[in-house]
């Protein structure tokens, strides 16, 4: 018994580390060529350890492709994305969750049903919106759709039911106003929920590509996978910038993440699904 024990955990560890290694792989890779110049980038055996590292390619990447708009553009649109949605996904999701109302569950039902709709559907219908109140090629345009998720609805509704019902009573008989038990008893309580929500939100505005193409005509206006994908078109041959760019995008993902990871797995592992 022992014995088989033993021999499942060494799979279960073989399997996860050539997991591990095929997603490692790929960005160690990635990370070594944007330090390459271009004539080593193609040698045979490859070099994982450039001979002679440069920052070259970061420096052509900011200064001739102008490579700080995109930057700063992705940031304020995945900030105010990521921000406005855990609003108001934690305002609908409290609402849902702790509120007796007339079509309560009907209405919640709407919601979850969005989540079947492809993004793609409603694509045209929203530009053809953004173009009838004239918000094409601006930060509004590129970040209001992205403001409201029903996944997110549905995640912290999850989490904020299991939020004892006491708690707010009692706070509601001490004279406290609705937007006081949520701004200091619903948030602070669902600070893992909404980390983990912010991540994931983050993470999507932050790689989003589709909408930001379609939406921005200027190049002014690009974000970073717009940009990196311009680029590509434009250094075919130096694939060193192009790794460069997209290093620039991964980075700021990764630091996020490494920040938020410990309130991430605390949000899933007590969000309930129950209610």
């Amino acid at each position: 018994m022992r014995k088989t024990s033993v021999f499942n955990q060494i799979v279960v560890h073989t399997i996860l580390l050539i997991s591990s290694a095929c997603m490692i792989v790929p960005f160690v890779w990635m990370v070594s060529t944007s330090l390459k110049y271009p004539d080593e980038i193609f040698v045979f055996p490859p070099r994982w350890i450039p001979r002679n590292p440069t920052l070259e390619n970061y420096t052509e990447l900011f200064k001739s492709m102008n490579f700080g708009r995109p930057f700063l553009n992705t940031i304020i649109v995945a900030g105010c994305i990521t921000f406005f949605s855990i609003l108001i996904s934690s305002m609908a999701g409290y609402a849902f969750a702790k509120f007796r109302f007339k079509g309560r569950n009907r209405l919640f039902f709407m919601v979850l049903a969005t989540l079947m709709v492809p993004g793609q559907m409603t694509l045209i219908p929203v530009f053809l919106l953004m173009r009838y109140l004239g918000l094409l090629n601006t930060y509004t345009g590129l970040i209001a759709p992205g403001i409201a998720s029903s996944f997110n609805i549905f995640f912290m509704r999850q989490f904020i039911y299991t939020i004892p019902n006491d708690l707010i009573e009692a706070a509601r008989i001490d004279g406290a106003k609705e937007g006081y038990i949520f701004f200091k008893i619903i948030l602070p309580l669902s600070k893992p929920a909404i980390t983990t929500i912010a991540i994931f939100t983050f993470t999507g505005s932050w790689n989003s590509f589709l909408w930001p193409l379609i939406i921005a005509q200027d190049e002014r206006m690009y974000t970073l996978p717009v940009a990196v994908s311009v680029l590509a078109g434009q250094y075919v041959e130096n694939i060193a910038i192009q790794m460069a760019g997209s290093c620039v995008v991964i980075t700021p993902i990764l630091v996020f993440f490494l920040f938020a990871q410990r309130h991430f797995i605390k949000g899933i592992s007590l969000t309930g699904l129950k209610g």
